[in-house]
């Protein structure tokens, strides 16, 4: 029981640091127009990176570690397919902006300035993501109280 209740409170705490984060690289990368700027969007994209991964190895864990109601249930679930869409979607657009982010620190390493002509596409991707996120938290809260299921299932 207390297991359960500490990933429970791990994941949802993810959320929040993940919703925070990537509006904060959504927010520099928007000012991202000299070099100088890029430590703010670094840090809230490594911020950004660890609350995903704890989000995705807490949801694994409870999902299918036999912490809750078990992987036949979430499999079974159409909201947990919706959250896992909405997922899939998310780390599709995380790839040009992960890759073009390790450009810029890999340029910054080497003493050259970074291209910084796709901070703005770059900040676009993560306005979609920070909704994808919000939807994900409605999927999730919808299939924590059985909606969509038929009667008697939850």
């Amino acid at each position: 029981m207390l297991v359960r209740w500490l990933l429970a409170a791990l994941h949802l705490l993810a959320y929040g640091f993940a919703l925070a984060s990537i509006l904060r690289r959504t927010w520099s990368l928007r000012r991202a127009s000299v070099p100088a700027a890029l430590r703010s969007v670094f840090r809230s994209d490594t911020r950004w990176g660890i609350s995903a991964l704890v989000l995705i190895v807490t949801g694994l864990i409870r999902a299918f570690g036999g912490f809750e109601k078990g992987a036949d249930y979430y499999l079974h679930e159409p909201l947990f397919h919706v959250k896992m869409t909405l997922l899939v979607l998310i780390l599709i657009l995380e790839v040009p902006t992960m890759l073009g982010l390790m450009r810029w620190r890999a340029s910054i390493r080497n003493g050259a300035p970074p291209d910084l002509r796709k901070a703005r596409r770059y900040a676009r991707f993560s306005v979609i993501q920070t909704v994808l996120l919000v939807l994900m938290v409605f999927a999730a809260t919808g299939m924590a109280r059985g909606v969509g299921l038929p009667a008697g299932v939850v």
